[in-house]
């Protein structure tokens, strides 16, 4: 039982004890006739609160039990009052022993089960909730929901374009509840939670405008928002460095949500400082409702790193075919990352960049494998935004594919690129704050040294 369906039928007991009031007055005063009425309206209100409290407990239950006892008790006090012999305090402090009996059942043997929703929107950020809800999904007085949601690129002129739902793309041991088959208005879950913070603010994609975070917010009592990216750690004195992050604090999602959980202490030190600075609010009360708002546990993309093992992966046959060499052994595998920010920072340069990555890597093809996996949001963001650019980028991806002597990685795990890689080359992104944890090589590239 949801605990708002518990505090519902503890209200509907309370009922019964004015109705009891109302039952002992109606006796003080001979009035037998009404006192039966109300009884037999007790009777019928009891029926009913036994039938909710079986179908929501879904099993034989001991409240149901006493409820009965209750309704048997009204119906010899009926037959008592029929034959007008009674003692309306006697039949007062039997109603209210009952009735309290009933009502400590409640309290004491119904459980409370929790509800809590997950809901991402691109399969390769499912990383950033993955170990809320399997703590979620452990908890047997919880039941927890993954609905992935729809979301939509978007045109130059904020429109939407075509919309992409990749509920097929998530691990086959996460249980997927489509999101147009649940209900979130009947249900009222105890918690959701996201990692899209950006309402209709994003210039290049959007979730399902359902799923802005002021709209979530009519169906929670907790909307939880974690980001879907870590960040290189900030202290909360770094002035220069909060400046080029202070965006990420100030998003609808931070603003609408009851709880935020960053990565870090310092961290949320820092999300304290931009949004106490943003409000122009520096007072007590404000930094001490960002305290109990926003939460430094740990990201759970660190959580996810550290729990994946090289021997659970699966790594595909057309991989193996470049990994491997002829005697079985495998060669040294370099991630290989390209961001959008590069791509954006620096164009052309970028494209040229890339290409003599690719023809340092494919001459040494026989030691080394190289493994791309260019940003999710490639796509979407220079397609939208340098459509120019988009063309020629299309072009390298496509011959990079066709000469099939490296890997490339458009899946939506970004953990099975990590654990299999020896070493990290490319752009600055969370991706390296997240390799960083394995303690294996990181090497950044530079856009600018090109032969």
């Amino acid at each position: 039982m949801r605990s708002a369906q518990k505090q519902e039928v503890l209200g509907l007991i309370e009922s019964l004890h004015q109705a009891h009031e109302e039952i002992k007055e109606a006796l003080l005063q001979k009035r037998i006739a009404v006192a039966q009425n109300m009884i037999a309206e007790c009777q019928e209100f009891a029926v009913s609160l036994g039938e909710n409290i079986e179908r929501l407990e879904k099993q034989e239950h001991i409240t149901v039990s006493y409820v009965e006892e209750y309704c048997e008790t009204l119906f010899h006090i009926y037959e008592e009052l029929t034959s007008n012999h009674f003692n309306e305090n006697k039949i007062s402090k039997v109603l209210k022993k009952q009735l309290i009996k009933i009502e400590n059942s409640v309290k004491n043997d119904i459980v409370v089960r929790k509800e809590a929703v997950f809901l991402p929107y691109k399969a390769s950020m499912w990383d950033s909730l993955e170990s809320v809800w399997k703590a979620a999904d452990e908890d047997e007085n919880c039941d927890a929901y993954v609905i992935p949601i729809p979301y939509y690129d978007k045109n130059p002129d904020g429109s939407f374009r075509e919309m992409h739902y990749e509920a097929d793309q998530y691990p086959s041991y996460v249980p997927i509840t489509r999101y147009d088959e649940f209900d979130f208005e009947k249900h009222r879950p105890d918690m959701i939670y996201i990692h899209n913070p950006y309402d209709k603010w994003n210039l290049v994609t959007s979730v399902h405008p359902f799923f802005y975070s002021d709209n979530l917010k009519k169906f929670t009592d907790k909307l939880i928002y974690i980001p879907y990216f870590v960040l290189g750690e900030i202290k909360p004195d770094e002035d220069e460095k909060i400046e080029g992050m202070k965006h990420f604090c100030t998003v609808p999602g931070v603003y609408n949500a009851d709880k935020v959980i960053v990565q870090s202490e310092d961290m949320r030190q820092v999300y304290i400082k931009v949004l106490m600075d943003a409000a122009n609010d520096h007072s007590e009360k404000a930094r001490t409702f960002l305290e109990n708002k926003i939460l430094g546990l740990g990201s759970p993309k660190f959580d996810k790193v550290a729990n994946t093992r090289r021997e659970d992966i699966k790594v595909p046959e057309e991989w193996l075919r470049i990994i491997e060499k002829p005697d079985g052994t495998w060669k040294k595998i370099i991630f290989y990352n390209t961001s959008v920010a590069g791509l954006l920072a620096h164009n052309e340069k970028m494209l040229e960049k890339m290409e003599y990555v690719f023809r340092i890597f494919k001459e040494n093809q026989d030691e080394v494998a190289l493994l791309w996996r260019p940003h999710p949001l490639v796509k979407a963001t220079v397609e939208s935004m340098r459509p120019q650019l988009w063309i020629e980028y299309d072009r390298i991806v496509r011959k990079y594919q066709e000469e099939g002597w490296g890997i490339y990685d458009d899946s939506a795990d970004l953990d099975r690129a990590i654990e299999i890689s020896d070493a990290y080359y490319g752009d600055s992104s969370s991706v390296v704050q997240l390799y960083q944890q394995t303690g294996k090589p990181v090497m950044m590239q530079n856009v600018e040294m090109v032969e």
